[in-house]
């Protein structure tokens, strides 16, 4: 490819530099230096004297050392990091000498840097001056290159001075004009004759094998230098530049031009050429060899700085004097005129050069460039927007949104967005769209726009494509359009895809009213799911699936709740040849799981029916599945679900109650609610159906395991006018007063004889109560008929009023007559009036005992007492002395008393009789401080003032003891 298509640009700053000090421009003019090179901060000349100067970066002289005592220094290297310096001298009458030099050890008798080693190059006796010359960064090889054809490998230790060994490593007859080392698995050796373009491996595999010839066409001295980063050689010829691998020549460039001098700085191959009018008269190849004559420093020369990867020549001028040499340090590349004129070459920034691409409107170039360099990606992006932009005022729209496209990462998109929102780029519009959602950088506005565009085309196959392809876009927003513009089979399929179980719901029930499929899906549901939709669309479910949903409720409230699956079955024949619409077309292709079987099959699924199963077996098949372990909840969370749903309630509720494991709780919950709903049920039925109710919710009570609060089924039995429902709880809570009082007071008197005859005999209050209601009206009298007596007959047998309060009672209404209770009056007195003898009676002989008893206790406390007893009333013997008499008139031997020490003689004949005596009398002490005792027995008692009597008498009202 020739140079003269590429673009020239001015990439470099360019500066001339002015010596520090006179020394510095005077070396810089002189003609006396011979070489230079530069390194580790520093410039180095080389003079024909045999001195080396070290110039800083002041461009001052810092150093100034005597290297060589004879001969020219025509070579000199510095290994970059360290602080070796590496010089070779010519005379012509000796073999060329190299030396290494440590720049940080001084030596001790000079003063300057320390020479580590020196060593004469051996040539084979043939005095030829040196052509080129390389080195490896270790200095363990060294080539040099001599006129005569020959190099000269040498090996060893220069560092330490521990020998060297030096091999001639290749003869010809053409001037060597360039050497170079490549390092690797193997070292190799490239080089340049005038003719010939050769590789050698020196070290490794390969070693000792001939020279490989890689082009027969050489080049001239300086004409040959090495890229560092691939390895490979830039050879410039009259008429190109070439570049040389291991293997062969690789890319060609055609540059046509005399070339001097050629570098690498950086990414550019630095070039010098002389016009041809000037190079007529060099008709020789070696003209490096000898010093410049006095008129080359006023011929002109050119210099260039090309990037051959992107194909650019990044700086190029015509220098008025021959250029000497070039070098680079400091990040720069600096160029030295035979004139003495030192021109330094500073590239300029990134941002620089893209603003001089941009201004030239050369985008890809600037693209190019940024990732040759390796900018990071928001730059690159910069790049590419600038050039969509280009492109779109061009109008080269397609191409431009490519650019936009490929620098989506960090593009605000509605800069873009704003560019194509014209109908006839909609197309456009939509790429960058579907782009921004694959990337994730989509909002809710950017899909709103999206499925907005693909409705306006009415490309439906887009649209499903959008939704089936997983793209990543604003769910929310795509499903809301697709439930505005009528899409309800898509915006399901949306949600289904993405787990929005609530959404599909939503959708099958508000948009599509397909209650069944909603119900059905919902069925399809794990229990946590499943439940919350549910309780959501419950209402409504009952209203449209009254029996399906209720069973649904039943199942999960009963922890019997299994996930429906599908039973494979034939599908129903769909009669053919209807026409569907746009939307419908687009939904038949999406396959929803729950589309049910009116939908067309396709020939596919006709022609392999699977085998289907009976409802039995079905049936069979999910009972078997075990139940699903959620949490139950509470029965009373799904009452308000069955609002205006009484027959569905009821079947609910009947069927939770069958379940065994109710917890007390809930018991109580569905117990109260369902004997509601029978009454509620009740109050608005008649005849048959209303005692159909009124039974259900009798026989729910009926029982003593029923867990109800007694007052609620008061309360609702109240509220529902159910007296059977209050009765049988008073019963059951034993509240029989109440059960009479609630009939008494209504005026019930049949019901209130039946009470009072079913109740009576357990609770004998309600006599009392009886004889009162029967008289409080001259209407309940007559209807209680010959009841009053049997009243009056059991309060006299049981004693439950005193006649006066009898009395008292009748007397309250003045509804009963002196008539009716002449008998019980009659009967009355007389028991009192014999009780009142017996009672005359008892007094008079318990004076008579207790008369008898004082009078004998003064007889013994007074007189003495005369003992005519002769036998022993223990042994029945004769009574001879000792003997024993007792006041009560027995006598006994002394020796059977059974007296004990310091113990009281009793009459071991009324032992046991005094014995029941005190225990009897220590018992009355005892109990006379239980008064609950005494009033237990006197609430139990028919005869109070017996009790009370009776208890006096045990002292229990006596007054307590003083206290001693």
């Amino acid at each position: 490819m020739a140079l003269t298509s590429w673009k020239t640009f001015n990439f470099f700053d360019i500066s001339e530099v002015k010596p520090a000090d006179n020394e510095t421009a005077s070396l810089l003019n002189s003609p006396d230096f011979s070489s230079i090179c530069s390194g580790s901060e520093n410039i180095f000349f080389g003079s024909s004297d045999g001195r080396i100067r070290i110039v800083s970066k002041g461009f001052k002289v810092i150093r100034t050392f005597h290297a060589h005592d004879s001969g020219s220094i025509t070579h000199i290297k510095q290994i970059e990091g360290t602080s070796l310096l590496i010089t070779i001298s010519e005379d012509l009458s000796s073999e060329p000498l190299l030396k290494v030099w440590a720049l940080d050890k001084p030596d001790k008798q000079t003063g300057g840097p320390k020479c580590l080693s020196s060593l004469n190059i051996s040539n084979g006796r043939k005095q030829f001056p040196i052509s080129a010359f390389a080195t490896l960064d270790n200095l363990s090889q060294l080539a040099v290159g001599f006129a005569n054809g020959s190099v000269t490998v040498i090996r060893g230790d220069l560092i330490n001075d521990r020998g060297a060994k030096q091999r001639t490593v290749f003869e010809s007859e053409e001037p060597i004009t360039g050497v170079e080392f490549r390092e690797g698995s193997t070292t190799t050796l490239y080089l340049a004759t005038t003719g010939r373009i050769l590789t050698l491996t020196i070290t490794g595999r390969g070693q000792g094998q001939p020279a490989k010839n890689l082009e027969d066409n050489g080049c001239g001295v300086g004409c040959m230098t090495i890229d560092r980063d691939s390895g490979d050689i830039v050879v410039a010829r009259d008429d190109a530049i070439s570049f040389y691998g291991t293997n062969g020549r690789g890319p060609s460039y055609a540059y046509e031009g005399p070339k001097q001098i050629v570098s690498i700085f950086g990414d550019f191959v630095a070039l010098v050429t002389q016009p041809r009018s000037d190079a007529a008269s060099k008709t020789s190849l070696l003209r490096k060899f000898v010093s410049a004559g006095p008129d080359d420093r006023y011929q002109s020369s050119t210099f260039a700085l090309l990037d051959t990867d992107l194909k650019y020549v990044a700086h190029t001028e015509m220098l008025v004097s021959q250029v000497r040499t070039l070098f680079a340090e400091w990040g720069d590349l600096f160029l030295l005129t035979l004139d003495g004129k030192l021109f330094r070459y500073h590239e300029k920034s990134l941002n620089q050069k893209l603003e001089i691409l941009y201004q030239r409107d050369l985008y890809v170039l600037a693209i190019n460039l940024a990732q040759k360099i390796g900018v990071d990606t928001a730059q690159r992006n910069i790049i590419l927007r600038k050039y969509g932009d280009y492109l779109h005022r061009k109008g080269d729209y397609d191409t431009a949104m490519q650019q936009y496209l490929k620098a989506i990462d960090n593009t605000e998109p509605s800069q873009v967005i704003r560019k194509f929102l014209d109908s006839q780029r909609i197309n456009n519009l939509i790429e960058y769209l579907e782009e921004l959602h694959e990337h994730d950088k989509a909002t809710v506005d950017h899909t709103t726009l999206l499925l907005n565009c693909y409705a306006k085309l009415k490309d439906t196959d887009k649209l499903e494509n959008f939704i089936k392809s997983g793209t990543n876009f604003d769910l929310e927003t795509a499903i809301a359009m697709c439930r505005q513009g009528g899409y309800h089979d898509q915006a399901v399929f949306l949600s289904k895809k993405h787990g929005e179980h609530d959404r599909v719901v939503d959708i099958l029930i508000e948009d599509s009213k397909k209650f069944d499929e909603a119900l059905d899906y919902i069925h399809r549901q794990e229990a946590d799911v499943a439940y919350p939709n549910l309780m959501r669309y419950a209402r409504v479910l009952l209203e449209h699936c009254p029996e399906e949903t209720t069973q649904l409720f039943i199942e999960y409230y009963t922890g019997r709740y299994r996930v429906k699956k599908d039973v494979p079955s034939a599908p129903a024949s769909a009669t053919p040849g209807v026409a569907a619409s746009a939307v419908q077309n687009l939904a038949s292709f999406i396959p929803l799981p729950y589309r049910q079987a009116a939908v067309t099959p396709s020939p596919a699924t006709q022609d392999n029916q699977p085998l289907s199963l009976s409802t039995e077996e079905a049936l069979a098949a999910a009972n078997a599945e075990p139940a699903m372990e959620y949490k139950v909840p509470k029965p009373r969370t799904a009452f308000s679900s069955f609002v205006d749903h009484p027959d569905q309630f009821v079947v609910f509720l009947e069927a939770c109650l069958n379940e065994g494991d109710m917890d007390g709780a809930n018991k109580v919950d569905l117990y109260t609610t369902l004997f509601e709903i029978y009454l509620d049920l009740a109050s608005t039925k008649t005849g048959h159906e209303k005692k159909k109710w009124e039974a259900k919710a009798k026989t729910l009570i009926d029982g003593r395991d029923v867990a109800m609060d007694a007052s609620n089924v008061l309360l609702l039995s109240h509220l529902s006018d159910f007296r059977d429902g209050s009765v049988l709880v008073r019963e059951q809570q034993g509240l029989r007063f109440d059960i009479f009082r609630s009939y008494a007071s209504v005026g019930d008197t049949a019901s209130v004889i039946k009470a009072l005859r079913k109740y009576g005999p357990e609770e004998p209050q309600l006599y009392p109560a009886a004889l009162a209601y029967f008289t409080s009206s001259p209407k309940i009298l007559e209807e209680a008929g010959s009841e009053l007596d049997s009243v009056l007959k059991k309060i006299d047998e049981d004693g439950l009023m005193a006649p006066l309060q009898v009395i008292q009672t009748l007397s309250t209404n003045a509804v009963a007559t002196m008539g009716m209770i002449k008998k019980y009056l009659s009967d009355t007195i007389e028991r009192e009036r014999k009780e009142i003898s017996n009672n005359r009676r008892l007094i008079e002989s318990y004076r008579g005992e207790t008369d008898a008893k004082r009078k004998e206790m003064d007889e013994l406390g007074t007189k003495a007492a005369v003992f005519q007893t002769r036998r022993c009333s223990a042994c029945g013997g004769s009574l001879d002395l000792p003997t024993v008499h007792f006041l009560c008139k027995h006598s006994f031997h002394q020796r059977c008393v059974n007296q004990m020490d310091n113990e009281d003689v009793e009459c071991p004949k009324c032992a046991p009789t005094n014995n029941n005596i005190r225990a009897f009398r220590k018992a009355q002490e005892e109990s006379a401080d239980r008064h609950d005792m005494f009033q237990d027995a006197l609430q139990r008692s028919r005869d109070k003032f017996g009790t009370i009597s009776e208890f006096f008498g045990r002292g229990v009202m006596a007054a307590p003891a003083a206290a001693e």
